[in-house]
């Protein structure tokens, strides 16, 4: 019986485990890839993008906030169930986190690890677009919020359970830098 995040390695059917991260990854591209078009068509409608360069970089930047908002969530966990926990009110220094507090902390270090590529990604993007092309930002930013939720939800089950929060987490990230690096060949041509 899978014991989650806790199997231990030799019992881990790495198989199964991979097969279920392809899946989800497959379905976090497909999903991605539907949400990125249907808004490339919607948005423009409803939404001025912005055009000039400073006010294209305000709302990656405003965007930037929403998902660093996502890492001080992940503070915010980390510190109130260190300050009702005997165990871990004594700080990282005083030993290992308990196992509650464990799962809070590895969220928030991987929130702060996506939080930072993504918004990297958003300046980079905003930088080098304009107008409808800006609607690759907020379907990321919306994918980095549901892939965090998913995440912390699923952490106890293991890398399967993290799989899809991941990959909605960081496919717009990875999508979006390979269009940053192709949109910069293209602009040095």
């Amino acid at each position: 019986m899978s014991q989650g995040y806790k199997t231990p390695p030799d019992q881990v059917d790495l198989q199964r485990v991979e097969r279920t991260i392809r899946f989800n990854g497959t379905l976090g591209l497909v999903l991605f890839g539907a949400a990125t078009g249907v808004a490339y068509l919607l948005l423009p409608s409803v939404v001025d993008f912005p055009v000039l360069l400073a006010e294209r970089l305000a709302f990656a930047a405003r965007a930037s906030a929403v998902v660093l908002f996502c890492v001080l969530v992940a503070v915010g966990l980390v510190a109130s169930t260190r300050r009702v926990s005997p165990e871990d009110v004594g700080g990282s220094a005083a030993g290992p986190p308990s196992e509650r507090l464990a799962i809070y902390v590895a969220f928030l270090q991987n929130t702060l690890e996506q939080a930072v590529l993504a918004a990297g990604f958003y300046l980079a993007f905003a930088s080098l677009v304009a107008g409808a092309w800006l609607t690759l930002i907020p379907v990321s930013v919306a994918f980095f919020v549901i892939g965090r939720v998913l995440f912390l939800r699923g952490y106890r089950r293991g890398a399967e359970g993290r799989a899809l929060g991941m990959v909605l987490t960081m496919t717009p990230t990875l999508v979006g830098y390979l269009a940053v690096f192709i949109l910069m060949v293209l602009n040095w041509l």
